[in-house]
């Protein structure tokens, strides 16, 4: 049953600025600016620093200012939508020059750091942990996707999956894009600001062929994300092999004997072999460079909960 969210606010720029200290920045070289803030989790007023539920509160850059239409659609959506996988949106402010957004602070931050970024202080994830996390997009995947939804992410890579303090994963920035307009049409000029925005290793292939975002592409890049899951490497990193990274859209031609060699050393011991193939399995059929060959997002959910023990 679809969800909708109940605390959602208009919060003044006063708001904002109180509630950040004035921290809000006026831009950075990715899309968002995010920074912390504190409200009180009843009245949603703004509080001292340190009391109350922290906030993570994003900005619209300044290169992307012709693009307002696009965050008006995202509060739309977003406000609407509520899941245990989705990062939930509290509120908005449009009182600035560029729209404002406040989502609610996940201390753990997002997946690439604990992939890819691991400083001295932060340990590599474990087997049970990585396949909790992978169940979780999945989960927010398959509801995004659901008939009582329709909504493409149309922007899935680590740097959007976050992390709470008990390990439970959430999509962020979804809800940009609807499937179908009033008219029953693609919007195919917010497609395109979408794939642009996102790096390319996740963008299927057929994305360079129609130039529009759907379900399916969605699912490709669930299976680079998976990938990267298993292999604890960025998925352009020099030290893939060249079989799987080319310099072609259909870069990822990989089989099951591949993936086990990419396999993080850190997880040695950890998993059974019948848990490895399942989610081998799973990767190589959502690369598929034939979307239709793609498995849907409640087909993966069932696949994992029925073999990985949870």
């Amino acid at each position: 049953m679809l969800q909708t969210s109940t605390t959602f606010k208009c919060f003044t720029l006063k708001d904002i600025q109180t509630a950040t200290r004035n921290a809000i920045p006026d831009k950075q070289e990715d899309d968002f600016c995010c920074v912390k803030g504190w409200i009180n989790r009843h009245t949603l007023a703004p509080t001292k620093k340190d009391s109350g539920l922290e906030i993570s509160v994003k900005k619209l850059n300044r290169v992307n200012h012709q693009k307002r239409s696009v965050w008006l659609r995202k509060i739309n959506n977003m406000g609407q939508l509520s899941h245990p996988n989705l990062v939930k949106l509290i509120g908005y402010c449009l009182e600035d020059q560029y729209p404002i957004l406040a989502y609610e602070f996940l201390v753990n931050g997002s997946l690439d750091n604990h992939l890819f970024n691991r400083s001295s202080n932060m340990k590599p994830l474990s087997w049970t942990v990585r396949m909790k996390i992978a169940l979780d997009i999945a989960k927010g995947l398959a509801f995004l996707h659901s008939n009582e939804v329709e909504v493409i992410h149309g922007d899935i890579k680590t740097s959007n999956i976050l992390i709470d303090s008990n390990y439970n994963a959430k999509l962020s920035d979804f809800g940009l894009e609807k499937i179908r307009d009033k008219f029953g049409e693609v919007n195919s000029s917010l497609t395109l600001y979408i794939a642009m925005s996102q790096p390319y290793r996740y963008i299927a292939p057929e994305y360079y062929i129609t130039v529009r975002q759907t379900k399916r592409s969605d699912i490709y890049s669930f299976g680079v994300v998976l990938l990267e899951i298993l292999s604890g490497k960025c998925a352009d990193a020099k030290n893939w092999p060249r079989c799987e990274l080319g310099d072609k859209p259909e870069r990822f031609h990989i089989n099951q004997y591949m993936i086990f060699q990419l396999m993080d050393s850190y997880l040695e011991g950890q998993y059974s072999l019948h848990e490895a193939g399942v989610v081998a399995i799973i990767a190589i059929r959502c690369l598929s460079r034939d979307p239709k060959y793609r498995p849907k997002m409640d087909e993966v959910v069932s696949l994992l909960e029925q073999n990985i023990g949870f």
